[in-house]
């Protein structure tokens, strides 16, 4: 599986994923590119940022279609 397929199996299960986990499960280091080829495929993504030790990142889910947000 590619990598784009292994994060959206991720997400589809409900999970959440932020760069660092995506790094250490899928060796993806560009979380942002393979986010916007799922969306590119059409798949609802919703982004939030998250601040921690005065560093921001972003944390991704899927949108599921009860989701308002």
């Amino acid at each position: 599986m590619t990598q784009t397929e292994l994060i959206r199996k991720h997400l589809l299960e409900g999970k959440p994923i932020t760069p660092i986990e995506a790094l250490n499960k899928f060796n993806c280091f560009r979380l942002s590119g393979r986010i916007y080829d799922l969306k590119s495929q059409g798949m609802n993504i919703i982004s939030r940022t998250i601040t921690s030790n005065g560093k921001s990142f972003a944390e991704y889910r899927a949108k599921s279609a009860t989701q308002n947000a």
